[in-house]
């Protein structure tokens, strides 16, 4: 069941899908007028470009995307596969250049860039500075990284990302345990939720999602956090995104708690 609206999120705390295809089974929920994207960031306050990773886009085609949805509403997008995947971070300024020429055109609907490196890319200081200060020199902007081999989950690698302000993805199901939780920079905070146990097909089941709910309300206090469901190879990733705004909603607000505390002190 979705919720009824794009207010989803409480606090600090932005909830949507990798994509913004609708499933048949949920296609009865997004009735109306309008693209996809249209009906689905009626929902939702976010959304997370992947085909960047695959292909460029053209001009019109970003400012396409930004003149369908409301004004809270943001996009994050991939960084291109022939920089994390081809290149292995070690490209030139002009492929950088091109795609942040590129995303601008979504204007202020742009939210943080998604650096997804391969498995098999093993952590190298210089290799990751050079390519950060390239990063830093083009785009100023909120910059996620989501590694996924274990030599990246050291203290050295955070407090890099710490220095160039790139906070490391939450993902699930994590390559280490350390990988499931936040790193680097503090103040944006990412989760990716790829289906646990079975990689972009498996759902994730109602006492998961209130677990997590709990959590990014926390996480929301102090940073912009971000929630994606990337389970979307059977279609769940809308159901677990909409029950997952659901059960925000319900988790009492800080003041409410901080009301609640009050009034337990003067009983006592």
């Amino acid at each position: 069941m979705l919720p009824e609206d794009c207010s989803a999120s409480r606090q600090s705390v932005r909830v949507g899908c990798a994509g913004w295809s609708i499933p048949k089974q949920a296609a009865s929920q997004f009735i109306g007028a309008g693209s996809h994207l249209n009906r689905y960031s009626k929902f939702f306050n976010c959304c997370e470009i992947n085909s960047s990773f695959y292909r460029s886009h053209k001009p019109e085609t970003w400012e396409h995307w930004a003149s369908s949805v409301g004004s809270g509403f943001r996009f994050s997008v991939k960084l291109p596969k022939i920089i994390t995947h081809v290149s292995k971070l070690c490209c030139d300024s002009r492929a950088l250049s091109t795609f942040f020429d590129e995303v601008t055109f979504l204007r202020d609907k742009l939210g943080p860039v998604l650096i997804q490196l391969p498995p098999s890319l093993e952590f190298e200081n210089d290799r990751l500075h050079t390519f950060l200060s390239m990063l830093r020199n083009i785009y100023p902007g909120p910059v996620v990284l989501e590694p996924r081999h274990s030599s990246w989950f050291e203290d050295q690698v955070d407090f890099l990302l710490q220095d160039f302000r790139v906070a490391r993805v939450a993902a699930d199901p994590p390559c280490v345990p350390k990988a499931g939780m936040p790193g680097g920079y503090t103040r944006l905070v990412y989760f990716r939720m790829h289906g646990s146990p079975r990689r972009y097909y498996s759902a994730y089941p109602s006492d998961f999602l209130t677990g997590l709910a709990a959590q990014l309300v926390s996480l929301g206090r102090t940073a912009e956090v971000w929630c994606i469901f990337d389970n979307t190879a059977s279609g769940y990733a809308i159901e677990n995104a909409g029950q997952l705004i659901s059960k925000l909603r319900r988790l009492p607000r800080s003041e409410d708690r901080a009301k609640m505390k009050r009034g337990r002190d003067e009983e006592e």
